[in-house]
């Protein structure tokens, strides 16, 4: 599904206009976006979890030498699914 299809799919349950479910979505990927890129997280109970995670340096090998090189540490952006979310996911049949 991609963003055309989930805006379809918002303005059929929420009876809206696809307009209006579409500025709705791009508003809640914004926010969700900027308050992550801040450091902080956000929780959507049964859904999931946005947050920041901190990636420990590490050691890696050059695919092209097989030169070991060291690969600095960083933050990565992180998704942690729900309890409901994911029981709906295993339950799949």
């Amino acid at each position: 599904m991609n963003k055309g299809e989930l805006v379809d799919q918002i303005a059929e349950k929420a009876d809206c206009t696809k307009k209006d479910a579409d500025a709705i979505l791009t508003a809640i990927l914004d926010t969700i976006l900027e308050t992550v890129a801040k450091g902080e997280k956000v929780t959507l109970v049964g859904f999931g979890t946005f947050e920041v995670r901190d990636r420990a340096a590490r050691e890696g090998r050059n695919p092209s030498t097989g030169a070991t090189i060291q690969i600095p540490a960083t933050k990565v952006p992180a998704f942690s699914a729900g309890k409901q979310f994911k029981d709906k996911v295993v339950n799949l049949k």
